[in-house]
């Protein structure tokens, strides 16, 4: 029976050749654009997820509240002073261990220099994840101050080979290590990845604030793995008390707390100290847009088919006749629905492979399909036979109830309850996905633009970054003189932050009339020399920069608007703060500057001077020369003082830009996916309008024969179509604006959803309905009224 059906299914296929292709490529479009989110949705979900042991790996993060006990701000930043106090104190906790955040650091095996993501870590972090090690071993890789650890592929771009235990690299130009283990690259979509892992006990020699036990700088990882058997919410209560009567405090909330690492890239936001979603909205909204593309191609299976259905109704009738039951009509209407959808299948799998490529340089991601796994052939053959029973159910379930008599009568008697047939709430339901993604596109499109347009409180143009390695920290006095001295630059500062930068945080500032929850207010803090404010264009509102001029700037501050309104002071300037125990005296304010996120206000800032603490050199460069040749005499006079190290001259912009890649990249596919649903929609709207036009053949030569024009012709195919567009946009609109209000109400900052927004797609939905029914229109009206009356 299975045979005999899937012949007559070929059949009906290779008889309605044109249909067939229409559905094909509808199907297999629509199913390679659902596997291609798909495939970036479980991309996503695997994040931090590799581990046999990712269940059991938590990260500590840090509460930060005000006056009132409120907690304002959530960060996985903790303090030096929190391992060792959780390792002592909970036997619950089986590994714990202390990292940084990573950075671009030299390595050298002294013939071959390059500068790659390096970090610090102590050795549990080999119990973290599941570290494969293809020499060396987890249980001594880093024992010793002086160890470094390579990934396959660091080790084969340092020696052309992964056969390179105990061999010497030197770090940064002047620190020697010996290489103890090798392991391979981890997946992108984890967040501890590096080039190279160096000892937990040697980062005090490359950052100075790691150095013994604190609790009032929180830019340090602290990880933890827990026994399987552990209460996480008794362990975090107990966190609270240990913090709390540890540093002798009480501030309402608690200060740390576990969280699962697997968790925080895509729940990774907080507010008032309750998990408020993050990342995940993303993936639902590309989750849902991978089903409703699907379900677009599935609809448009539906309609051709329920279409086509007055020409298989003598078919069924037939086949009723002779003994045919509802069940096997039903079966053989959705083999050849299955059918039609593994052809689909190939035909979306050869796309998805070929825009694979582009996706991934897309996203930057590395995600495959991953064929050699036990749980894809399922996961796609579960694909082929789901989307053929959804396309084909009702089809299959309609086709078969037909009355054999009125069947082969070619009547169907059936009178509707309800003025509109389920194949026009299959359009109706079509386009008003279609209607929602281009409302969706352009309010993602208004955010971008309007944010790229709040004013970012520094001037970026014409400045420029370069990281200060090398001997850049000890002569940066002279390289600023031959900068200024070639004309290239106006003028130079340096700091111990990028521009845009996430680390810094820091508590413990002490102010005049503080009250003592003021203790947890949380700051960052950038240290810098000379012509900061000058150099970076940030505005002054009271007080001065640091200057030459000004021996006693050595002990001051300068502080943002931010904070002097957390600080409660109406004039700053002349006060005097205490911080780590130094006093410093502020001698200006600056207007908050854009440094974390343009989609939030930052948190309030403090720019002390400190010419020890580098890390970027800031350039203005002159406007008398063309940017090509200033990036060339500043790499090459950097070169002259720091020949180890390439230049990495960035423009500033260029990082600003990069702040908003996330929501671009969400910009640009609802625009790829939006346009691909709406061009399936078109495809089968066109397929419905040419079938119309067929079934009014004759009429239309009767019409023409009586004097109808061509106007009058298209007007009458188009409007029941026309119709069903306004009733998806009067649906759609109110729905798309109410899910997208929601999805502003993640950014302090919201464009809204302007006028034009809906005027937009009103216009542009209706033209492109109009297009598409009027190429099928026109070409129907054209026809020769003679030919017409001769159909049938």
């Amino acid at each position: 029976m299975f045979q005999l059906n899937l012949k007559l299914a070929l059949r009906a296929l290779w008889k309605n050749k044109s249909s067939s292709v229409i559905n094909i490529i509808g199907l297999g479009v629509g199913l390679a654009g659902c596997l291609l989110l798909l495939i970036y949705v479980n991309y996503e979900w695997s994040f931090d997820r590799q581990s046999r042991n990712a269940a059991n790996v938590y990260v500590a993060m840090t509460n930060v509240g005000d006056e009132n006990g409120n907690i304002t701000a959530t960060f996985n930043g903790t303090s030096t002073g929190l391992a060792e106090l959780l390792k002592t104190s909970i036997p619950d906790i089986q590994y714990i261990t202390r990292m940084n955040y990573g950075s671009e650091r030299l390595i050298a095996n002294g013939i071959n220099t390059f500068k790659q993501m390096a970090k610090f870590a102590e050795p549990d972090i080999f119990r973290m994840y599941d570290y494969t090690f293809i020499a060396g071993s987890p249980n001594s890789a880093l024992s010793q101050p002086n160890s470094v650890v390579l990934t396959e592929t660091m080790a084969k771009l340092l020696f052309g080979t992964t056969d390179v235990l105990n061999r010497a690299v030197k770090i940064e130009g002047s620190y020697d290590f010996s290489v103890t283990g090798i392991v391979k690259d981890l997946p992108k979509n984890s967040s501890n990845r590096f080039d190279f892992l160096m000892p937990w006990s040697v980062y005090g020699s490359f950052n100075p604030s790691a150095k013994g036990i604190h609790w009032d700088n929180y830019s340090f990882i602290t990880l933890v793995r827990l026994k399987e058997s552990a209460d996480t919410q008794a362990i975090n209560k107990k966190i609270s008390s240990l913090v709390n009567a540890t540093l002798k405090q009480n501030t309402g909330f608690p200060a740390h707390f576990l969280y699962p690492l697997s968790r925080l890239h895509l729940f990774g936001s907080f507010e008032k100290g309750k998990n408020t979603g993050g990342e995940i909205q993303q993936i639902r909204l590309l989750f849902g847009l991978a089903i409703g593309i699907l379900l677009i191609a599935c609809i448009n299976f539906m309609n051709l088919a329920i279409a086509k259905s007055e020409k298989r109704t003598k078919e069924v009738g037939i086949k009723k006749t002779i003994g045919a039951t509802k069940l096997s009509l039903i079966s053989q209407f959705l083999l050849e629905s299955i059918v039609l959808s593994f052809v689909s299948f190939i035909l979306s799998v050869t796309i998805a492979e070929l825009a694979l490529p582009w996706f991934n340089n897309l996203l930057d991601i590395s995600a495959t399909l991953n064929y050699s796994s036990i749980w894809i052939w399922p996961a796609l053959l579960g694909i082929i036979i789901l989307t053929g029973i959804i396309a084909g159910s009702y089809p299959a379930f309609y086709l078969s109830s037909f009355n054999p008599i009125q069947a082969l009568k070619k009547r169907n008697t059936t009178k509707k309850s309800i003025p509109i047939s389920f194949r026009q709430l299959l359009v109706i339901g079509q386009f008003s996905f279609a209607v929602l993604l281009i409302v969706a596109t352009l309010v993602i499109y208004n955010q971008i633009r309007y944010i790229s347009g709040r004013p970012i409180g520094i001037a970026v143009d014409a400045l420029a970054e370069m990281p200060q390695d090398g001997i850049l920290s000890q002569k940066f006095e002279v390289f600023k003189t031959q900068l200024l001295k070639s004309g290239v630059a106006s003028s130079v500062s340096q700091s111990s932050e990028r521009l845009a930068h996430q680390s810094g945080f820091i508590k413990g500032v002490e102010w005049s009339d503080m009250r003592p929850s003021d203790k947890e207010a949380l700051f960052n803090k950038i240290a810098t020399t000379y012509d900061y404010i000058q150099t970076t264009g940030t505005k002054l509102i009271a007080g001065r920069d640091f200057s030459p001029l000004h021996p006693t700037d050595t002990a001051g501050l300068l502080i943002s608007s931010a904070a002097a309104k957390v600080m409660g002071l109406k004039d700053p300037v002349g006060k005097t703060i205490t911080q780590a125990g130094n006093r410093r005296t502020i001698i200006g304010v600056f207007q908050d500057y854009v440094w974390d996120s343009p989609y939030r206000s930052s948190v309030p800032m403090i720019i002390g001077y400190d010419p020890g603490a580098t890390g970027t050199i800031i350039i203005r460069l002159s406007a008398t020369e063309s940017l090509s040749s200033s990036i060339a005499t500043i790499s090459g006079i950097a070169k002259s003082i720091n020949p180890m190290y390439p230049a990495n001259l960035r423009l500033t912009s260029a990082s600003y830009t990069e702040m908003m890649q996330k929501e671009k990249r969400l910009g640009t596919l609802s625009n790829v996916f939006g346009g691909l649903s709406i061009f399936i929609s078109c495809m089968g709207l066109y397929a419905l309008v040419a079938f119309s036009a067929q079934q009014r053949t004759k009429e239309f030569g009767i019409r023409k024969v009586l004097g109808a024009n061509l106007f009058q012709l298209v007007s009458l195919l188009s409007a029941s179509f026309i119709r069903l567009i306004l009733v998806a946009l009067v649906i759609a609109i109110p729905i798309s604006c109410y899910l997208m209000q929601k999805w502003l109400g993640n950014f302090e900052y919201q464009a809204g959803i302007s006028w034009w927004i809906i005027a937009l797609t009103v216009i542009g939905t209706i033209f492109i309905a109009m297009v598409t029914i009027s190429l099928q229109a026109y070409k129907s009206a054209r026809a020769n009224p003679l030919q017409a009356l001769k159909y049938e």
